[in-house]
């Protein structure tokens, strides 16, 4: 009897234990509106010191573009479904890069760099940012974007969700990628000659689809470009658009940079001397798989693209002056609560430990008439109509990305927020009211930069 009791004490104890242990991990779900909260009024502090700099309105661009092969000697974890875990790809069906286009209108110099990655590793820009000095062009006038590739090079993740999103930690996967970021635009940098800039929008609603809600939602099924000739006749194209790179599915566990690889290989067999792609406001945006296998369905998405972008239909606005204006700034938000049930969240120092803890930032990059905005997340295509409408009564013309070197999760519609799905509840790490507060701070780099 005496034992039985000193096992019932043990028992209650160890109970006690995890329900403090548990109780110290979770909370319930903050939704002070976010106006009301310190994290805006930071943001207003930070934007309202940013000054404009027009000063190349009279100049002209000299531009340049390199891509450097980041395909691993071996196989590494493969980046992107969960699902996967981490496992390591089986073959390398296309090679995977790094491309860069670093742009000197003879006052300031700034870099745009696209990688065939899930997103822009933050381990790597870590490692990055203290070899971009102002010898070669400072971490705040680089302008960072992915194709979000899902069948991409992994290994690069920190933390216990790592081991689902992009496989085992290794420094020497960091260290390479890290190394060709910078060679690209080194690269780019020697390359550069005098070039006229062309902005160009163009419709594709048949290749995406909104993937969080269906017909309920909207899509954002504008390509929008920038295109460079140089004085020699070279000739580039950046495009970005905000069907995920989703067209291979999970269980084809082979290197690829899925379809906007075959978008770019097409585009410079002849109509390009280098293209690159940028993922856009990808969050809720899906591709439409049409096809008889996972490779024909890439096959006929990048076809669809492309056609869009060489459509005469396309929207094209010249460039006038040189103006270049590039800005890093720190991104406030409330602290991290992703959730368990729809009201159970965890705690912010259990989210860390589990994910690691970077900085979060926000990117602008104005060329000309064309506004960059990079964003830290997948941002929403269902957030970017008005943001997009709002900048041409600036005279810009809006380009919002996704996966900047920083990264917060999914940032959905507000008004899906009580969803119980993938992008509202799994991958909504901060809260309640992002879509309205980001859509704000993008208003705010318009008027600022415009």
């Amino acid at each position: 009897m005496k034992f039985v009791k000193i096992l019932f004490i043990v028992i209650g104890s160890v109970i006690l234990l995890l329900l403090l242990t548990v109780a110290t991990m979770i909370t319930t779900m903050d939704s002070t509106p976010y106006r009301e909260m310190p994290y805006y009024r930071q943001w207003k502090k930070i934007i309202g010191q940013v000054k404009s700099d027009t000063s190349g309105a009279n100049k002209e661009f000299r531009a340049g573009w390199a891509k450097v092969n980041i395909t691993p000697p071996s196989p590494t974890p493969t980046a992107g479904y969960g699902k996967r875990r981490g496992k390591v790809y089986t073959s390398v069906h296309d090679s995977v890069y790094v491309r860069a286009i670093v742009l000197d209108n003879g006052i300031t110099k700034a870099a745009i760099v696209a990688a065939d990655l899930l997103i822009i590793p933050p381990t790597v820009i870590k490692l990055l940012q203290s070899r971009l000095t102002e010898k070669e062009i400072p971490f705040d006038q680089v302008f960072f974007g992915a194709t979000h590739s899902h069948n991409s090079v992994g290994g690069w993740g920190t933390g216990i969700s790592s081991l689902f999103f992009s496989g085992k930690y290794d420094p020497e996967t960091v260290e390479r990628l890290a190394d060709a970021f910078y060679q690209a635009i080194v690269k780019a940098k020697a390359e550069m000659e005098p070039a006229q800039l062309t902005y160009m929008e163009s419709l594709d609603s048949l290749d995406i689809r909104n993937r969080l809600v269906g017909e309920e939602g909207e899509i954002d099924p504008e390509i929008r470009s920038a295109a460079f000739v140089t004085k020699n006749g070279k000739k580039a194209i950046l495009s970005s658009y905000a069907a995920h790179s989703t067209v291979l599915n999970s269980s084809n566990i082979v290197l690829s940079r899925d379809y906007p690889g075959m978008l770019v290989d097409s585009l410079e067999k002849d109509r390009y001397d280098f293209a690159m792609y940028m993922a856009g406001a990808v969050g809720s945006m899906g591709p439409i798989e049409k096809g008889k296998d996972d490779f024909d369905e890439v096959k006929n998405q990048a076809y669809g693209v492309q056609q869009a972008i060489l459509s005469e239909n396309s929207v094209k606005a010249e460039t006038k002056g040189a103006v270049l204006e590039a800005v890093t700034l720190p991104l406030p938000l409330r602290e991290p609560t992703p959730r368990l049930t729809m009201n159970i969240v965890l705690r912010p120092w259990a989210f860390k430990k589990a994910f690691g803890e970077y900085p979060v930032y926000i990117k602008a990059l104005r060329i000309g008439n064309m506004l960059l905005v990079g964003m830290p997340c997948d941002f929403s295509g269902e957030l970017v109509a008005g943001l997009d409408a709002y900048a041409k009564t600036k005279g810009l013309n809006l380009i919002v990305t996704s996966f900047n070197g920083g990264y917060i999760g999914y940032i959905t519609h507000d008004k899906y927020f009580d969803r119980d799905l993938y992008e509202t509840k799994t991958m909504n790490w901060y809260g309640p009211y992002n879509g309205a507060y980001l859509q704000e701070v993008i208003k705010d780099i318009i008027d600022k930069l415009s």
